[in-house]
């Protein structure tokens, strides 16, 4: 399975990210200027798999990765690949999986998880213990 995860950049743009169910980012969205364009985009992808394109590169470094295109924009990059077959596999995991992707925002909230109720002040343990 592969999630959607929408982030805010320190910018103040938003990005969204393709990540598989082991939290391995598969590719990264352009930066975009409002949340709700990167739900569109994310439609948008899903609706038009089909007709993205899929531009394989390399880095000077050796390092591989794909480019995701609609009528020759740029959509998406994917992370860097040692071998051409990591590199083929993701391209299949995208095929197979973003259909079916999750939405998941974490633009909102820097920290997603509330405090701990029971949460234990330490410097007052400290004072109490000397």
């Amino acid at each position: 399975m592969g999630v959607f995860v929408i982030t805010k950049r320190d910018n103040g743009q938003y990005k969204f990210s393709f990540d598989t169910r082991r939290k391995k980012t598969i590719f990264t969205s352009i930066s975009l200027k409002r949340k709700s364009d990167c739900e569109q985009m994310i439609e948008a992808m899903r609706q038009n798999i089909a007709n993205l394109t899929y531009t394989r590169n390399r880095r000077a470094s050796g390092k591989l990765f794909f480019r995701i295109s609609s009528g020759g924009f740029v959509l998406a990059t994917s992370r860097n690949f040692n071998t051409e077959f990591s590199m083929k596999k993701a391209m299949d995991d995208v095929l197979k999986y973003l259909p079916k992707g999750e939405i998941i925002d974490f633009s909102e909230n820097d920290f997603v998880f509330p405090p701990l109720e029971d949460e234990v002040d330490e410097d007052a343990v400290l004072e109490t213990e000397l």
